[in-house]
């Protein structure tokens, strides 16, 4: 699938936000991002707030607990699932009272995920192991997310009355690949997956997801080289990440990003900072990554209105308030300069 859900010009955000209070998130974000609105996260709110713990509370027939090392498989929901599930619930208020007050359905609306192997990176099996050692054991996880995703996009569109569209985070996916996750001890790594296999499960979790929304599917991932071509591969029909740290890219690299925009996949260029710098960027600023990757590729800048939005360079959690609004509303100017570059630029 390649026809987009959003407007020309749109720009959104990663997903997690600063502080505590759902209603202010939410009525920032669809005060700042109106054509492309999205579910905050708050992970400042502890246990069950993370993507881990976020996403887990979508889980049906499986649930998870809180240990000293992280999130581990419970043989039934207890309080720390619970948890996750009302924090979520009061997240679905939040932002369908924005939607309310903001007086208009928005374009899309875009909610984010952990996907399949950064869930089972992320989550213990009951002696200690990380799910993803369990290949059964993963496909059950995943098949239980998409059964509560299906749930989810359903009570989302039902509340905001817009297209839903879903973004499958996957920060641990480098890591995945290259053997850098450790094992219980401490003392070793757990066993690279092949390409191919990590491929094939999140092909998997794409279709499944476009299945329940018929919309297109966008894959994050945060790393400094992101797996472009696995995940084009895989059928993500737009990739996020982070532009400002590609720096003296690679040829390869390049070419990557140049195959992936050839295909139709848009791309969700990080490019705004996330937390506050030392001296306070302009627009001009920001937008030059993009446009100096466009014309390094050589591809008509065009191409930014037809197959990019851009956002923030990652998860905005640990930015003051007042940094939020400003980066977001630079993240949104950037999207009209998309569509209508100053002729200076």
């Amino acid at each position: 699938m390649t026809e987009r859900a959003w407007p020309d010009g749109a720009a959104t955000a990663i997903g997690s936000m600063p502080g505590a209070d759902p209603a202010e998130a939410a009525a920032v974000v669809f005060g700042e991002l109106p054509d492309f609105p999205h579910l905050p996260e708050l992970p400042g709110r502890g246990v069950g707030a993370d993507i881990l713990g976020r996403t887990a509370s979508l889980l049906v027939d499986l649930a998870v607990e809180v240990v000293p090392s992280g999130y581990r498989v419970a043989g039934r929901p207890g309080h720390d699932h619970r948890r996750g599930r009302d924090l979520l619930q009061w997240d679905l208020d939040a932002v369908q009272e924005a939607r309310d007050k903001a007086g208009v359905v928005p374009p899309v609306f875009k909610t984010q995920v952990a996907g399949p192997w950064t869930l089972g990176a992320g989550i213990e099996l009951p002696r200690g192991h990380r799910v993803l050692t369990d290949r059964g054991a993963l496909r059950d996880f995943t098949s239980s997310l998409l059964d509560g995703l299906a749930r989810h996009v359903a009570e989302l569109k039902a509340r905001i009355g817009a297209p839903i569209v879903v973004q499958l985070d996957e920060p641990s996916l480098p890591a995945v690949l290259a053997g850098g996750l450790s094992t219980p001890s401490g003392y070793g790594n757990v066993a690279a997956v092949p390409e191919p296999e990590a491929r094939e499960l999140l092909a998997t979790m794409i279709e499944g997801v476009r299945a329940i929304t018929e919309q297109p599917v966008i894959v994050h991932c945060c790393a400094p080289k992101p797996p472009l071509a696995l995940l084009r591969g895989a059928g993500a029909d737009a990739i996020a990440f982070d532009v400002t740290l590609l720096g003296k890219a690679s040829a390869e690299t390049l070419d990557a990003i140049g195959e992936t925009w050839d295909s139709g996949t848009s791309l969700f260029l990080g490019l705004v900072p996330a937390t506050e710098p030392g001296t306070p960027p302009t627009l001009k600023d920001v937008a030059g990554p993009a446009f100096r990757l466009v014309d390094r590729l050589g591809f008509n800048r065009s191409i930014l209105a037809e197959r990019a939005v851009p956002t923030p360079t990652c998860g905005m959690a640990g930015a003051t308030n007042e940094w939020m609004r400003r980066a977001l509303a630079l993240t949104r100017d950037l999207g009209k300069a998309f569509v209508e570059p100053p002729e200076t630029w």
